[in-house]
């Protein structure tokens, strides 16, 4: 009878034990950062090489699009781009003869100028002359004469000259002007080839966020749109478990603070893992319905994130228990 009531006392001691090391301060579900990878292309889908569980690292090709129809419109607009610079206007056929022009004139102005030189000195000549009266004075008048028209010609060969020069510029201006306008077609098909490259780049489809592949919404071969789902994709490696937890245990818990993390491993077995509490609700909400806290007859209670390192054994959506300090 002794031993009886002897192992009955060890069976009530040890079950009062495990009792105690199962009473949790709150309880919480599993919840992942989910993202949902939409095309960013109008398509068939050419390639698309994920499976659900598929694990993926940021900026990760896992499919392509065909924009076989974006290449030829950039194909065009280089096209029109090319076909600018034989509309442009060359003014050196037109500049090139007056140019000409006034090498012919400078070289004649030239040679006049000797010429001046050749009377200036006849002309000091008969002046020595006419004072000695070696000669008459009407000599002397011919040859100043003939020396101011000379002077009169190189002057108005000068200006020619110089309206010849003033021309060129002209003509080199209007057709600059000409250009300019043909010239400023072009930064729009610029921006419009760019435009189009960058479409091109979006028919490949980049995986932007490392995780895993919850739901994969189309396979290779349909035709997709833009904006249309293509799968769903989450960062397992770091899990939050939103918890909740009442009004008295607030002083118990603050964020950064670690805390004692367990899940369901087995019958009345428990995981043990570490968490720590990224965010408390600064305002109180009713008690959800699907959660129990440790004082049943709270109301209103306090929404909590607990980070979770994931070692493989956490899911979406699996329940979890917290302890506090």
């Amino acid at each position: 009878m002794k031993k009886l009531f002897f192992s009955i006392l060890v069976i009530s001691l040890t079950s009062a034990c495990k009792s105690g090391d199962q009473a949790f301060d709150a309880t919480g579900v599993f919840e992942a950062t989910e993202t949902i990878v939409s095309s960013e292309s109008n398509g068939k889908i050419l390639t698309f090489n994920i499976e659900e569980g598929s694990v993926l690292t940021a900026n990760q090709l896992v499919g392509t699009i065909d924009c076989q129809n974006l290449g030829l419109q950039k194909a065009q607009v280089e096209a029109s781009m090319n076909a600018l610079s034989e509309k442009r206007n060359d003014a050196s056929p037109q500049t090139q003869i007056l140019k000409e022009q006034i090498n012919a004139q400078v070289a004649q102005i030239a040679a006049q100028k000797e010429q001046l030189k050749n009377l200036e000195k006849e002309k000091g000549r008969l002046q020595n002359l006419v004072k000695a009266d070696a000669i008459p004075t009407k000599q002397l008048d011919d040859l100043t004469g003939q020396y101011e028209v000379l002077k009169k010609q190189i002057s108005a060969m000068e200006t020619n000259v110089g309206v010849l020069r003033q021309q060129i510029k002209s003509q080199e201006a209007q057709v600059g002007i000409q250009n300019r306008g043909i010239l400023s077609e072009k930064k729009p098909l610029m921006e419009r080839v760019a435009q189009i490259e960058d479409q091109i780049k979006r028919c490949s489809i980049v995986n932007s966020i490392p995780g895993t592949v919850l739901v994969k919404f189309a396979e290779a071969n349909e035709v997709t749109a833009m904006g249309k789902p293509l799968y769903k994709i989450a960062d397992m490696e770091n899990m939050v478990l939103r918890a909740y937890i009442t009004g008295d245990q607030l002083a118990k818990i603050k964020t950064n603070q670690l805390v004692k993390v367990f899940v369901d491993k087995g019958k009345d077995e428990y995981k043990e893992l570490s968490g720590v509490v990224e965010w408390i609700a600064s305002k109180a909400e009713f008690t959800p319905k699907t959660i129990q806290t440790k004082d049943e007859r709270a109301n209103l209670v306090y929404a909590t994130k607990i980070k979770v390192k994931n070692d493989g054994f956490l899911k979406i959506g699996m329940y979890g228990e917290v302890k506090l300090p």
